[in-house]
């Protein structure tokens, strides 16, 4: 997969881009991930990119033409590549979103930055809008690294054979279950015994259950649409049950 970034900042990605898996995903030739300096784009000598909104206000506005030029000059003949802007506006980055993403070849992402950018870049290049989550960054750098990380780990290859995106929290549609590594006891705190039985279809039965128990604890929400059978759906009923008698007697 290949990732064109457009920003004004491309300094702000040497960290993130270039250790761990992301590091080693370009090494093997998985990833690609090219940066593009939205100042190269510009027609003045002091290489300006933003300018006061027209009808006033507070902040700048990311000026429309350096924006469309270096999206038209970065996605060349490529018409079908997504070019996504990362703002607050956008649809809330998901483990689903992700996965969509993934499904391409390549992307094109715009860090906005400052009050936005010209609507009209929207209205010409712009084919999808991301949020990670309802608050406001100082820009889309920070946003555009989150959508770099959790795309590049579905790419198969990335992770390698001993990790399963597919496992994830998120990805089954539930959070995912406690991990235990050695010793098996600590300051008193014991690993539970199925994980130490060799019985690896109690145990796989044991995680499913332990990640629905804390989904249920800690966001139910993911409940209403997680695929569940039918002895699943009565183990929730239990836990349910227990957190009323929990409530009734310590109310």
């Amino acid at each position: 997969m290949r990732i064109d970034i457009l920003t004004l900042f491309p300094a702000m990605f040497a960290g993130p881009l270039t250790e761990s898996i992301l590091k080693r995903a370009q090494e093997k030739g998985l990833l690609s991930i090219h940066l593009h300096n939205i100042r190269d784009y510009t027609t003045d000598r002091h290489r300006t990119t933003d300018d006061t909104p027209y009808g006033g206000g507070g902040g700048m506005v990311m000026m429309v033409e350096p924006l469309v030029k270096a999206v038209e000059d970065v996605r060349g003949a490529d018409q079908h590549v997504p070019v996504i802007l990362l703002t607050p506006q956008g649809r809330v980055f998901t483990q689903r979103v992700a996965c969509e993403l993934a499904a391409h070849d390549r992307l094109i992402l715009i860090c906005g930055r400052y009050e936005g950018v010209d609507e009209r870049v929207r209205q010409l290049v712009v084919t999808d809008e991301i949020s990670i989550g309802d608050y406001v960054l100082t820009g889309g750098e920070l946003a555009a690294m989150v959508v770099v990380d959790a795309v590049a780990r579905l790419i198969p290859g990335v992770l390698g054979a001993r990790w399963a995106a597919e496992e994830d929290s998120h990805a089954m549609g539930l959070l995912e279950y406690p991990h235990y590594t050695r010793p098996p006891v600590f300051r008193g705190l014991v690993v539970p015994e199925v994980l130490l039985s060799g019985d690896h279809q109690a145990v796989e039965r044991w995680r499913r259950r332990e990640a629905i128990r804390r989904t249920w604890e800690r966001r139910p929400d993911l409940l209403l649409i997680a695929p569940l059978s039918e002895e699943e759906r009565w183990f929730l009923g239990e836990l349910a049950e227990d957190e009323a008698l929990r409530r009734a007697v310590h109310p």
